[in-house]
């Protein structure tokens, strides 16, 4: 049950940060759930550093920033590549 709520939280989260990098036009809900979770990893990897990342057994808030975070980062580091700006 936790893997279908990753990803259903990751679509959610990984739609969040298309729209804040204006991507949303350019991709489908499929993009938006790999973003998403994908981005989640990054993010709580990122937060992990600093000491303050969630786990995949524990809901918090903090983890649903640092989610959010990771999936900005993760579209940003994909518009570089594919048009050369992050917008």
């Amino acid at each position: 049950m936790g893997i279908i709520i990753a990803i259903i939280v990751g679509g959610i989260i990984g739609w969040l940060a298309s729209i804040v990098m204006r991507t949303d036009a350019q991709q489908g809900i499929i993009l938006n759930v790999v973003v998403g979770v994908i981005g989640s990893f990054v993010g709580n990897w990122i937060g992990g550093l600093f000491g303050s990342g969630a786990t995949l057994t524990t809901f918090s808030v903090v983890g649903l920033f640092w989610s959010f975070v990771g999936a900005v980062v993760l579209l940003g580091i994909v518009n570089l590549i594919r048009r050369g700006s992050v917008r």
